[in-house]
């Protein structure tokens, strides 16, 4: 059975996530040690009781999201020494993939994850920028229906995440006209998200810009395994800087339901969800219907993990 490895992004976290890990695993701390040494800051405190605005705030979710999963797939491999057909992550947690791909390390990688979620909430002024999901329509349908109220400001799809769900990003004033006219377009949902600023759409070019040269700066190092990029939805090429790829993530939409027909298109028949949450499990489930999924993010976790691993 082939095995994928997927990490989350934005919209797991919960306060408490990782704690279980941390407590019970010398590999977790050692993660969360080095992640609070690089960025000055108590990580373990900030994911074990931050409240829910402090997890939101986009500077904080990023890395501690990161933290946890980079510390979820050390633990599962030093149990099972993991060898997956490939691996992805979904917007940051293509980061985490990196990562435990030992193409990226650790300490560089959570510093420019909070300077990433930084650049992104300074890019639009809070209020001016919002996302909401779509549900019903295809995603020729939902780029339609962006291109149909481009008059309000910028609007684009910024998540394809499959199983008829496209979350749209942009201006606030076109966002809201979009999702009424996708509801008039015969959308089942069109639903606000509470996040913190429009992520992979045109206004991120200024983070993007600022990102630019701490990602180039990051030492790269072979891959262990495939990684699949969301710009893309194909294997990272040989001699293309991960870095590259990054930047045009920051702007461009996550292209998920692609990137898991790809995954499965390599060989991935089982899906492993590494970090907080089962969001992107329920996402497989909805785009391969026969795909296994299992996540690991507690130590109780350990034997369904074991169960999908074989």
């Amino acid at each position: 059975m082939g095995i994928g490895l997927i990490f989350p992004g934005q919209a797991s976290q919960f306060s408490g996530m990782g704690k279980e890990l941390f407590d019970s695993s010398p590999i977790a701390r050692a993660v969360f040690e080095e992640a609070s040494d690089a960025l000055s800051l108590d990580v373990a405190a900030l994911c074990f009781s931050g409240t829910e605005d402090e997890l939101r705030l986009t500077e904080n979710t990023q890395p501690a999201i990161f933290t946890v999963s980079v510390a979820a797939f050390r633990v599962l491999d030093s149990e099972v020494s993991l060898t997956p057909v490939c691996v992805a992550g979904h917007s940051l947690g293509e980061y985490s993939a990196l990562v435990a791909a030992d193409v990226f390390p650790l300490r560089d990688s959570v510093r420019v994850l909070r300077s990433r979620g930084r650049y992104m909430q300074d890019a639009v002024p809070v209020g001016a920028g919002a996302m909401a999901a779509i549900m019903g329509l295809s995603p020729e349908a939902v780029e339609a229906v962006c291109a149909s109220v481009k008059d309000k400001g910028v609007v684009s799809p910024a998540n394809f995440n499959g199983g008829d769900q496209v979350v749209i990003s942009g201006s606030t004033a076109a966002v809201d006209a979009a999702c009424e006219a996708a509801k008039s377009a015969g959308a089942k949902r069109a639903l606000p998200l509470p996040v913190s600023a429009p992520f992979h759409c045109a206004l991120m070019q200024p983070a993007a810009n600022r990102l630019s040269p701490e990602l180039r700066a990051i030492p790269q190092g072979p891959f262990r395994f495939p990684v699949v990029a969301n710009v893309t939805a194909e294997v990272y090429p040989a001699g293309v800087p991960a870095a590259e790829m990054l930047i045009r993530q920051i702007e461009s939409p996550v292209r998920w339901e692609a990137s898991v027909r790809r995954m499965c298109d390599l060989g991935v028949s089982a899906f492993m969800e590494i970090g907080p949450g089962k969001v992107l499990s329920g996402l497989v489930k909805r785009i391969e219907r026969g795909a296994k999924t299992a996540s690991f993010g507690v130590p109780a976790e350990i034997e369904s993990a074991r169960a999908l691993l074989g």
